[in-house]
């Protein structure tokens, strides 16, 4: 059996790669832990991804340090968006991925 493509977290934005304890109910995975599927999505997330956007749209590149609020959820919230295809991470000009990216980063729109 192929292994089935790769998914992004509901909760956090990073990828969820397929593990074989997940054959049987993969179409249904939308967490990547225990923990984001405690924490779920929430209205402020969506408030949250909306404010990014707009920050976003005013400036070429935008900071993510920048941004007022829980650096982690801030982050989520960039992630969830760059999954979705409206940003891009990069670090010292270059795209990097969301998943994986440590430090400070800029997001530009797409």
């Amino acid at each position: 059996m192929p292994v089935p493509a790769a998914k992004t977290c509901d909760s956090c934005g990073r990828t969820i790669t397929w593990r074989k304890a997940w054959e049987a109910d993969w179409e249904n995975v939308r967490w990547c832990s225990a923990a984001c599927r405690r924490r779920g999505f929430r209205d402020a997330d969506r408030d949250l991804e909306n404010r990014i956007v707009v920050a976003v749209g005013r400036q070429k590149r935008f900071p993510l340090s920048g941004m007022d609020g829980d650096r982690e959820d801030v982050r989520r919230a960039a992630r969830r968006l760059a999954a979705a295809g409206r940003l891009r991470w990069t670090q010292k000009g270059r795209p990097v991925d969301p998943s994986t990216a440590r430090g400070d980063v800029e997001v530009t729109a797409v």
